[in-house]
């Protein structure tokens, strides 16, 4: 892409690119792809004027780097479009803002152009609806916030102010806007915040080998294969294996739900246990974020007890907003300073401050990964003085790293690890990604030569290689399953393994004759010593 550089500081470059004017897909796709740069600490897309600025380190490599990529950058790069997620609320909010704007110009052209007769028949026309609104709520015995706008706008034109009731109409719509786009916006961010990031699936083809590829490259009718412990990333259904799927973020189920051949699991719920192939749907996960925003949605009727009292104290001053106004005009004999009374309307700032609050946090829950399902639980959670968690790692970051590799049978812990990380790419569970980073970073190639690779739940993984089989998982799996055995010699060696450490077990025998190759040991960086 061609850029100019139009202003620049230690830490800041603006720039402005060969484009008139940036789509919203274009806007998009340029904004992640400047995210995802290691270097990058901010950015700033201006759509209208094509224009964007760009923070980073202040450091000249970086500003070299920064450079060399927006020099290869394309919008019509796939690999840059697949960095935006579905939805980014952008579009959203161009929107709204054409929405305010336009009222605004609206305003003002209409004062500016039109003759005082039209603008008053234009705020006759305009206040149809707030008072059929306002009559609607009297018919059903509500004396409500409809009410109380449709009186001041009705009064106001009787003593022939239509500018007032004018202006009156126009702050409600703005208001109204204003209102709607706040909420809107939080429940969006909320939900990408809540969207679980899927890059890469196991896709299973009809002939040879499953290989990995990118989401996006995923087509309605593929087949790809999901484990414990994964995301599922695409609706579809299940062709062959069994799953437990924990459906509680779409569904509400406390208990995991098990799905066999014919099943149908649904994008963004959790393998608990168990291994199948899935014939895909739905691509590049649609629907999903519209079903987040629906959790969302439902989970606002979930309202705090402090959020109902609010919006029953909003409906319960319209009342007393009357009744000040009669006040007034009995002890002033003033129809302008009882409409004033009229005017002033303190229920919209309860209506709007309240969930807005509770939408705040949980967004804010949402960036420091806690699931918070409505405010009725937030209140909760502020009278709650013990906690319980359900199981290990909850309080505990799940990421290992390997710390040892011991061989047991003169291999080399080369070769070991080779064979280790050929067999856990497969699979998402932290000790396995542990064992595949420690790959990457010696610089091990692990080129796949196993045949077909079983996942055995809570236990570990079964295949072979070269015709050997081999196995990988834990003590119990190993040693009590499998019966193997330490080699002669090894027993004292085995012994001296260290407690503090989580330790992974590789074996492999042939001819029958059981015993482990080598002992892999990894340790949360928690418990390292």
């Amino acid at each position: 892409m061609r850029v100019c550089i139009v202003h620049e500081s230690s830490t800041k470059i603006r720039f402005q690119t060969g484009v008139r004017r940036m789509s919203v897909e274009q806007a998009d796709i340029l904004d992640y792809f400047l995210q995802q740069l290691r270097f990058v600490k901010g950015t700033g897309i201006r759509q209208r004027t094509a224009s964007f600025t760009v923070s980073y380190s202040g450091d000249p490599e970086d500003r070299r780097k920064l450079l060399s990529a927006l020099e290869d950058f394309s919008f019509y790069d796939e690999e840059a479009k697949a960095l935006v997620p579905e939805q980014t609320g952008r579009e959203l909010n161009n929107s709204y803002e054409e929405r305010l704007v336009l009222k605004v110009l609206g305003r003002i052209g209409r004062k500016i152009f039109l003759p005082v007769p039209m603008q008053c028949a234009w705020t006759v026309f305009r206040s149809l609806g707030y008072v059929r609104r306002g009559i609607s709520c009297l018919a059903k015995g509500r004396l409500q916030v409809p009410v109380l706008d449709a009186a001041a706008i009705t009064a106001s034109m009787l003593t022939g102010d239509f500018d007032t009731a004018g202006s009156v109409m126009f702050l409600l719509d703005a208001g109204e806007i204003l209102e709607d786009w706040t909420y809107q916006k939080s429940v969006g961010d909320l939900a990408r915040s809540m969207s679980l990031k899927v890059d890469r699936v196991w896709v299973r083809p009809e002939e040879g080998p499953d290989y990995l590829a990118n989401l996006s490259d995923v087509k309605e009718g593929d087949t790809i294969v999901i484990r414990s412990s994964d995301v599922v990333p695409l609706d579809g259904s299940v062709v062959s294996g069994e799953l437990t799927v924990n459906q509680s973020s779409l569904t509400g189920e406390s208990v995991p739900v098990a799905k066999t051949a014919g099943g149908y699991v649904y994008a963004g719920t959790v393998v608990e246990e168990g291994e199948a192939a899935v014939h895909v749907t739905r691509t590049s996960g649609s629907g999903k974020y519209d079903r987040i925003v629906k959790m969302i949605e439902e989970s606002e009727k979930l309202k705090s007890s402090t959020e109902a009292k609010a919006f029953h104290l909003a409906d319960s001053l319209v009342p007393y907003s009357f009744a000040g106004a009669a006040l007034t005009f009995l002890l002033t004999r003033n129809v302008q300073r009882a409409m004033s009374f009229l005017m002033v309307d303190f229920s919209c700032a309860l209506k709007l401050s309240m969930p807005l609050s509770v939408l705040s946090s949980i967004r804010e829950a949402g960036e420091q990964n806690i699931s918070v399902k409505g405010g009725r639980f937030l209140e909760n959670y502020s009278e709650a003085k013990t906690i319980l968690f359900d199981k290990t790692g909850t309080l505990t970051h799940a990421a290992p790293h390997l710390f040892r590799v011991i061989p047991f049978n003169g291999m080399s812990e080369k070769e070991c690890l080779r064979l280790a990380a050929c067999l856990e790419e497969h699979f998402p569970h932290s000790m396995a990604r542990a064992v595949v980073e420690a790959a990457e970073r010696q610089g091990i190639d692990h080129e796949e030569r196993h045949s077909v690779v079983n996942y055995v739940v809570a236990h570990g993984i079964s295949s072979s290689v070269d015709g050997t089989p081999v196995l990988i998982g834990s003590y119990h799996f190993i040693f009590e399953d499998e019966k193997c055995r330490i080699p002669e010699g090894k027993q004292e060696l085995f012994d001296s393994l260290p407690d503090e450490y989580s330790h992974l077990y590789l074996a492999s025998w042939a001819s029958c004759r059981r015993h482990p190759l080598r002992c892999c040991t990894t340790a949360r960086r928690s418990l390292r010593v």
